[in-house]
């Protein structure tokens, strides 16, 4: 895509200013992260979307870098670099490019304006605070018709941990919440109902009796000297036992019943005005028990807040099924949308929370942490002032 002009140029950036400036009056401190970072950071834990289209090079001492894909991980390490403990709450906000190799007419750089808050201790009020500075933000530029998706991961993964399952269970039905075809296709193998297919290590599996790691690691170890084989990338050689061990554990455990299949299906079908929605979550809360009952009462709370932070949910819709192309969200998530020019959902903007973020960067312990993006060129185009 050609470059902008200069009325296209000064639109933008007065956009990005009136942005930016409703965020500082709110009481985020405007921060400009590096341009410049090291892969391995999006790489590991942007999801796959992000890593198929992330432009990687490597500098001259070996470096593996990119430009930055999105704004909210540079902004991680710009607090970790600025600040005695990870943990100290910090509000910051931005505008800048970000870069993404996207087909066809989109650009492959395009603006981002967005806030983050990390260390906040009452998490919905953090997160009301931020979709309702978020909405005052693109009302103030003027936007009308809009509508906006919410949802919250955190009650799936609260509903997994009050079913009964191997946590391995739990942790691969989360890693495949964001691909639904993978998802249902492991949901029918862990209730028994379709075959475990055949894998380039089942021959391995056949060998192991239970889910013996020592074992199945000396397996590996030995088929990959008998093929004069060396890892290159990917799983480790001890990634690849554990994973070969839970396969041979699959085995022998007892299927998922099909009691907690279907409410796990019950969930995922939960769409609707999120007072409504909120009602047949706790609703399945109470059936379930354990720990989705706090994650219902949590959704309750940020739907309180939401009213006391002057926003009307006429309009709004929940969706448990709802989640965000970065696989780093832990809990709440959403979106603002407009009807794009072809008729379908354009996304204006988006954020959540993902309070695993810092930690698995360097901070130690888990730091809440919570924000939004603006796509500032789609919001431009949306108020009628694009190219």
């Amino acid at each position: 895509m050609p470059g902008k002009t200069s009325h296209e140029r000064r639109a933008l950036d007065g956009l990005s200013a009136l942005l930016t400036g409703r965020f500082e009056e709110a009481g985020f401190d405007f921060i400009s992260p590096d341009i410049l970072q090291p892969a391995d950071v999006f790489l590991d834990r942007s999801g796959e979307d992000i890593r198929s289209r992330t432009f990687v090079f490597t500098d001259p001492e070996g470096r593996e870098q990119c430009l930055r894909p999105d704004l909210t991980v540079p902004a991680c390490r710009f607090h970790l670099s600025h600040v005695a403990d990870p943990q100290a709450e910090a509000q910051y906000c931005y505008a800048g490019p970000a870069f993404r190799y996207q087909p066809g007419k989109h650009p492959q750089e395009f603006h981002q304006t967005g806030m983050e808050w990390f260390g906040a201790g009452d998490a919905e009020a953090a997160e009301a605070q931020i979709l309702a500075t978020t909405l005052a933000a693109v009302k103030a530029a003027g936007l009308k018709d809009y509508t906006v998706r919410i949802g919250d991961l955190g009650l799936f993964h609260a509903l997994l941990s009050s079913l009964d399952m191997p946590e391995r269970w739990r942790r691969r039905l989360q890693h495949h919440f964001w691909r639904p075809r993978a998802f249902r296709a492991l949901l029918q193998i862990l209730t028994g109902a379709a075959k475990r297919p055949r894998t380039s290590i089942s021959g391995l599996v056949d060998e192991l009796e239970n889910g013996d790691t020592a074992l199945a690691l000396e397996l590996v170890t030995t088929e990959l000297d008998a093929r004069q084989l060396e890892l290159v990338g990917g799983r480790t050689m001890d990634e690849i036992a554990v994973r070969l061990a839970e396969k041979a554990a699959d085995r022998i455990e007892t299927p998922l019943g099909a009691e907690d299949s279907a409410t796990i299906d019950e969930y995922l079908a939960i769409r609707g005005a999120p007072d409504a929605a909120a009602v047949q979550v706790g609703k399945l809360a109470g059936a379930v028990g354990g720990t989705m009952t706090g994650a219902a009462a949590s959704l309750n709370r940020r739907l309180e807040l939401f009213g006391s932070n002057g926003l009307n949910t006429t309009g709004f819709e929940f969706a448990a099924v709802f989640g965000r192309s970065l696989e780093y969200y832990t809990g709440f998530v959403f979106q603002i949308e407009v009807t794009g020019s072809k008729g379908g959902a354009l996304t204006i903007a988006g954020g959540g929370r993902y309070d695993n973020m810092l930690s698995d960067i360097g901070a130690g312990d888990k730091v809440p942490a919570v924000g939004c993006a603006i796509y500032t060129e789609r919001l431009l185009d949306a108020l009628g002032g694009g190219a």
